[in-house]
């Protein structure tokens, strides 16, 4: 059993897991010890019963404990293993049963016989007769599974050891108990805050010097046990998000290239037009008026939701959305509910949510408010100047001037240089100020974007195809 002052090292959570990790590893701990002692002599010479420990009844059953310890024979237990090997490739099981390793370091040679006499049935023991010494054997792989360690030594002393082993992240979690002959208080709290998980003073008590070194190897188990459920959580929860975001990208792109395949646009737009957003939005990070809102996190929303900007038109009639030509008026107040079918869209899919997802809010906000203006003279509310979401003012700047620079089934596009001159001229009438001056000193990276992912020849084909075949279908 563990003692509770050490229990009292860990959580109730802990507690828990080290109860369950003792009850499911004691058969394996009764099969080392079964392996590690020998045979009693009446059976020695076979090899085949292991000792019954002392206090055992005939029955079996410690008088003292009230455990089962009834002795398994080695036959029995290596049987079943060494009747599915053939004879000549037969091998003793006994070395794969590990031994936890224990680095002892002292500067004195009869200490160090000592200890490996006492914990070399139950340990893998390694020495080191100095501080300088115990630090090179740590370098090594694997690392002892616990370090009793002395603190008067020549050169480094314990102490100093201790603060190297805790400074490094590769032997921090190796327990330090600290083995020596100073037994002040003030030695022993100093040991302690280092961060040594005990204090033992020599002469050492062999059978409570050895049960404390059992029970912080438990306590050690338990605490990487933890450690390692803990990091497959952290990759566990990191891989689920991947899958996530995964699954958020391709939806987006998605319900856009539904939208996009009834309407004249090809889906370049979509791409540029995220690009455009994303290059405003990192050249205003830090402008007075924006800093607040343009961290790291938004801009990627921003960049994630801005293919949603005409969501809405996948509720337009067909004879409205593909009319190559002007709209009549009235043709035209029914093209202005798009924003407002978006909109409503992209709410009843959060709603059925259940919760609020911040990129569905931006989306929300730009397909919304991308067709306001910053004199008010925009649709679908008039909003002005700051009343407009600024991610509705960004994507303003970048619809428009894709619009105009974007080759159409039924028109050329226009010269950059043209485009960028509209944009100029609607400097503090259609657009923010400031958003159209970010876009007059990125003109070269929109017009790098706009060429890198241009519209093809066959691109427009394909899409003039597609909307023939729409045509013919209304037509039917």
């Amino acid at each position: 059993m563990v003692p509770q002052v050490a229990l009292a090292r860990i959580d109730g959570s802990a507690a828990a897991l080290l109860a369950a990790w003792e009850k499911r590893n004691a058969p394996l701990e009764r099969t080392r010890r079964m392996l590690a002692e020998p045979a009693d002599a009446q059976t020695a010479a076979s090899g085949d019963a292991v000792h019954r420990p002392a206090g055992t009844a005939q029955s079996g059953v410690n008088r003292r404990t009230g455990r089962d310890e009834r002795p398994i024979r080695r036959s029995e237990l290596l049987a079943p293993f060494r009747d599915r090997i053939p004879e000549e490739g037969r091998v003793s099981l006994e070395p794969l049963i590990d031994k936890p390793t224990i680095l002892v370091v002292d500067d004195t040679p009869d200490n160090l016989t000592l200890m490996s006499n006492l914990l070399r049935d139950e340990f893998r023991v390694k020495v080191a007769n100095s501080g300088e010494k115990a630090l090179r054997v740590l370098e090594a792989s694997p690392l002892p599974d616990l370090v009793l360690l002395d603190i008067m030594m020549p050169g480094m002393s314990g102490y100093d050891v201790c603060i190297a082993m805790k400074a490094a992240a590769r032997t921090e979690r190796v327990p330090v108990i600290f083995l020596t002959a100073l037994d002040g208080a003030d030695d022993e709290r100093t040991g302690l805050e280092l961060g040594a998980v005990d204090y033992i003073t020599k002469p050492i008590k062999p059978s409570i010097c050895l049960q404390r070194v059992r029970n912080h190897l438990q306590l050690k188990a338990a605490a990487d046990f933890l450690h390692d459920r803990n990091a497959y959580l952290e990759e566990e929860v990191e891989r689920r998000t991947r899958e996530v975001v995964a699954v958020q990208d391709v939806t987006i792109t998605m319900m856009a290239s539904l939208a996009e395949a009834r309407d004249n646009e090809t889906g370049n737009h979509i791409r540029r037009t995220q690009l455009y957003v994303r290059a405003l939005a990192e050249h205003l990070r830090n402008h007075p008026r924006f800093a607040h809102y343009l961290s790291p996190r938004q801009i990627e929303v921003l960049y994630k939701s801005a293919p949603l900007h005409d969501i809405g038109k996948i509720g337009i009639p067909d004879r409205i959305l593909l009319k190559p030509g002007r709209f009549t008026p009235d043709e035209f107040e029914i093209m202005k509910t798009h924003t407002t079918i978006g909109r409503n869209a992209i709410a009843s899919a959060e709603a059925r949510l259940g919760i609020t997802a911040e990129f569905l809010t931006c989306a929300k906000e730009i397909a919304y408010g991308h067709q306001e203006k910053w004199d008010g003279s925009g649709y679908p509310l008039g909003l002005r100047e700051e009343e407009i979401p600024i991610s509705a003012r960004l994507m303003a700047v970048a619809d428009v001037y894709d619009a105009l620079i974007s080759r159409r089934v039924y028109k050329e596009g226009m010269p950059h240089e043209k485009a960028a001159a509209v944009i100029v001229e609607g400097r503090g009438t259609h657009f923010d100020p400031d958003i159209a001056d970010a876009f007059i000193a990125l003109e070269d990276r929109f017009r790098a974007i706009a060429e890198r992912h241009r519209d093809s020849d066959a691109d427009l084909a394909a899409k003039a195809a597609q909307l023939e075949a729409i045509a013919e279908t209304i037509r039917l």
